[in-house]
């Protein structure tokens, strides 16, 4: 699955995918888009992987939008309608992997890039990094309501809108004052690590629950149904064991790492 353009590794219970055009800044091809996409896939179908890293190679960058030079082959307005859901459909896709995600951020993080951090969970950044939707002074173009719902959900509606108007870009602290980021560090990697080493310690029921519960809660609003995930949860093997290790004295042993939706435990 692992391309020249998108470097895909499994470690520890970690699947790392690493944006590579950083002679572009690591700008996103049709193809890189794809493979995200095949990366999310393989992230809810492996058992051993328990956290998703998106990062970007070199340092300058994150990821710097779509390559522009994709848009010269544009010739009507539908292009750009079926552009917008292309990306809607990745950014989606990504918000429903099942596992926990992290982006570690070093560099710029713009337009499509900051799309991709804001549907991942968690965002660390070194205090390099620059965020932003540039496109009224840069292209002209605009982007989805998906993509908007995303930016809004993160940085609320008047940074949101600053962002877009201004086509300033914003400092990773005051990304980190927003709660964008859960941490901002010299180094992006370390600091990715010391955070991935947790979660991979902990309850992926637990994890799951919290984002399909959050997902729905979005979606549907209080009245979202969240009973299969409640009985789910407490109807599985690693919650009882769990209660018995707490009782015992002793760390639990997260055993429940199968097809989550459908209860099917490995």
């Amino acid at each position: 699955m692992s391309t020249s353009e998108v470097e895909i590794n499994a470690e520890n219970h970690v699947l790392t995918v690493t944006f590579n055009r950083p002679d572009q800044r690591n700008a996103m091809t049709w193809a890189m888009y794809e493979a995200l996409e095949q990366a999310c896939d393989r992230a809810d179908s492996d058992s051993a992987i328990r956290v998703m890293v998106l990062r970007g190679a070199d340092g300058r960058a994150f990821v710097a939008g779509t390559d522009i030079s994709q848009f010269t082959l544009f010739s009507t307005g539908q292009d750009g309608v079926d552009y917008e859901r292309r990306v809607s459909a990745v950014l989606n896709r990504l918000q429903a992997v099942t596992i926990p995600t992290v982006a570690s951020i070093d560099g710029y993080c713009v337009g499509g890039g900051l799309g991709i951090a804001c549907a991942v969970d968690l965002r660390v950044a070194t205090t390099r990094a620059k965020f932003g939707v540039p496109i009224a002074r840069t292209l002209g173009n605009c982007v989805s309501t998906a993509a908007l719902d995303l930016l809004v959900r993160n940085f609320g509606h008047s940074r949101t809108i600053a962002l877009l108007l201004t086509a300033e870009l914003m400092s990773a602290e005051e990304a980190h004052t927003a709660g964008f980021l859960v941490a901002l560090a010299d180094d992006a990697d370390r600091a990715t690590e010391a955070i991935t080493e947790r979660i991979v310690a902990h309850a992926p029921l637990s994890m799951w629950a919290s984002k399909e519960g959050l997902r729905r809660l979005h979606r549907s609003g209080r009245d979202a149904d969240v009973t299969d995930i409640v009985s789910r949860v407490y109807g599985s093997p690693d919650f009882r064991n769990a209660v018995e290790a707490f009782v015992a004295k002793r760390a639990p042993n997260w055993k429940c790492h199968g097809d989550w939706t459908t209860g099917e435990d490995s």
